[in-house]
């Protein structure tokens, strides 16, 4: 690396300091016949003077800034932009911006001690659970290897304490549905080196039923004269001209459509499409709900006749006869799963990402038959996906 060599030797001797008013380098014995005047800054010796110096005055950096953080000449902050602004010496702020990224380097180094150490409490957590359904699946391995069915009958795990106890590890047992001949042998054959991705699995399984989707079109003679239907009858668009129907005892006075089947027993699944509407309602309605009334009472979940999921911009909540209720909405919903089972009275909605959320799940004794239902609002398009 080049060194700075004094202005006034004859021959290259290391410059000591240099003068940011006379523009020069001095060596120690120049430096002490150099003027001790304020008005002539000395710095660290540097080639490049143009940096130490305010590109508009031309004068010697002397200040920092603290409103527009940045370093300015005397001329700056006496007539030029900075007149009046809070101002410092360099070597005061500099001192202060060396002592605040040390207290910043020091709080981060904390945090990181403080995730680290929980981070390592998770492990350890995680492998007590580990083995816990370790053994677990040792015992289920062994029950299913008895051969006498009265033993095989008086084993715990059909009494349900081993399943049971399994579930505990897994995780909440709010949801939790019957283990399946397919559900064990998943758990009995993935392995414990995936543990990690089972856990999930298996947690999102309990909560979300694996179905069929059913076949859900649209009613185009139940739709409001500002909804038009797709060919296919699975997408609903709201437009602000009216399609000009005939009107008939099945059309909504109301934005909002029906399903052209009704479900009157069994589970029934069917997913629907939101991702280009800001504002929507969607769920299932009794076949009694008041089609000819204007206005908010026979919308979806405004009665006791309609149970719904309504999204609102970026919020959302679930609503029956006129109760709402705010759900936390952690990543924009874009496509939800509706699942009804109507023996049990149930219905639920998921939404769809990875991994699945469940989102809410109504509990009710249904008495008539139910359609899935869409209501509209503006700029809206709502889509059952086949």
């Amino acid at each position: 690396m080049a060194r700075v060599c004094c202005t006034y030797c004859d021959s290259p001797e290391p410059a000591e300091r240099t003068c940011l008013r006379c523009e020069a380098s001095f060596c120690e014995k120049h430096l002490q016949r150099h003027s001790k005047s304020s008005e002539h800054i000395l710095i660290d010796p540097t080639f490049n003077l143009e940096e130490r110096k305010c590109p508009t005055h031309k004068e010697a950096i002397k200040y920092y800034c603290t409103m527009d953080s940045t370093c300015i000449c005397v001329s700056c902050w006496v007539t030029g932009d900075h007149k009046g602004h809070q101002v410092e010496i360099l070597d005061v702020a500099s001192e202060k911006r060396r002592r605040l990224k040390g207290r910043v380097q020091a709080e981060i180094s904390r945090q990181k001690d403080r995730v680290s150490l929980s981070v390592s409490q998770m492990i350890r957590q995680m492998e007590l659970h580990k083995d816990e359904l370790s053994k677990k699946i040792h015992q289920f391995e062994e029950s299913c290897d008895i051969t006498d069915p009265l033993a095989f009958l008086r084993e715990d795990f059909i009494k349900g304490n081993i399943i049971d106890r399994s579930w505990d590890v897994i995780g909440d047992e709010r949801e939790a549905q019957s283990l399946d001949d397919v559900v064990v042998s998943q758990i009995l054959y993935r392995g414990l080196l995936r543990f990690a991705d089972d856990l999930n699995n298996m947690k999102r399984r309990r909560q979300f039923p694996v179905m069929q989707k059913s076949e859900v079109l649209l009613d185009i003679d139940s739709a409001h004269d500002n909804i038009i239907i797709s060919r296919s009858l699975r997408s609903a668009s709201y437009c602000k001209k009216s399609q000009n129907r005939p009107d008939g005892p099945k059309r909504f006075e109301s934005c909002q459509v029906f399903s052209s089947r009704s479900f009157s027993s069994g589970r029934h699944y069917w997913e629907v499409d939101v991702s280009q509407a800001e504002k929507w309602i969607i769920g299932v309605a009794g076949e009694s709900l008041e089609r000819k009334v204007v206005g908010n009472e026979s919308f979806i979940g405004f009665n006791e006749k309609s149970w719904g999921l309504m999204g609102f911009f970026n919020s959302l909540s679930v609503l029956h006869n006129n109760i709402f209720t705010s759900l936390e909405s952690e990543s924009p919903v874009k496509v939800v799963g509706i699942y009804l089972d109507y023996e049990a009275g149930r219905l639920s909605f998921y939404q769809l990402c990875d991994p699945i959320r469940h989102l809410h799940t109504f509990t009710a004794s249904f008495t008539e038959p139910l359609y899935a239902a869409l209501c509209m609002y503006d700029n809206c398009i709502l889509r059952i996906i086949k």
